[in-house]
């Protein structure tokens, strides 16, 4: 016993410095701990997100609810816009305008014609023939850029002016 405690006389700074070591590793360790228990604690308040749920499986039941409905939203969703896009392919997109003179000696260019065309070049043109006597109008179907009735000059100009609109 003797000899034990003439080696701590000997020795005493030397294993109070290597005490004091131990003491700072194990106090480092304890903050870092602390420090992963907090960042824990709040994954698990994002996680729980204010909900009391008793354990991790009312939590997880909880979120697959959620997830069923949200991607039952986006099959919604996807369907409108297929729906939307369909129809957006049929409307009006292309519009080409021609305004002419029908008789060369007397008036102006009043009269005009129109071609109101989708994504396929098909619709409709409209022609308005204007006199001293009245206004005509004329509607004729285009398909694909043609049309079963005989088309004008101006209302052929008209259907490739709206084709040059993209």
């Amino acid at each position: 016993m003797n000899i034990f405690f003439s080696f701590l006389d000997a020795n005493y700074s030397a294993i109070t410095a290597v005490l004091c070591i131990l003491v700072i590793l194990l106090l480092a360790g304890f903050i870092f701990l602390v420090l992963q228990a907090a960042r824990n604690n709040k994954r698990l308040k994002i996680f729980f997100n204010g909900r009391n749920a008793k354990d991790l499986e009312d939590v997880l039941a909880q979120q697959i609810k959620r997830q069923m409905k949200s991607e039952a939203d986006i099959k919604e969703l996807f369907k409108s816009s297929r729906d939307l896009w369909k129809m957006a392919l049929k409307s009006v997109q292309k519009v080409g305008v021609v305004r002419f003179n029908p008789f060369k000696s007397t008036g102006g260019d009043q009269s005009f014609a129109i071609a109101l065309l989708d994504s396929s070049d098909s619709g409709v043109v409209i022609s308005s023939l204007f006199t001293r006597e009245g206004t005509r109008v004329y509607s004729k179907p285009v398909d694909k850029n043609k049309s079963k009735y005989p088309l004008s000059e101006e209302e052929k100009m008209a259907i490739e002016r709206a084709k040059a609109r993209k």
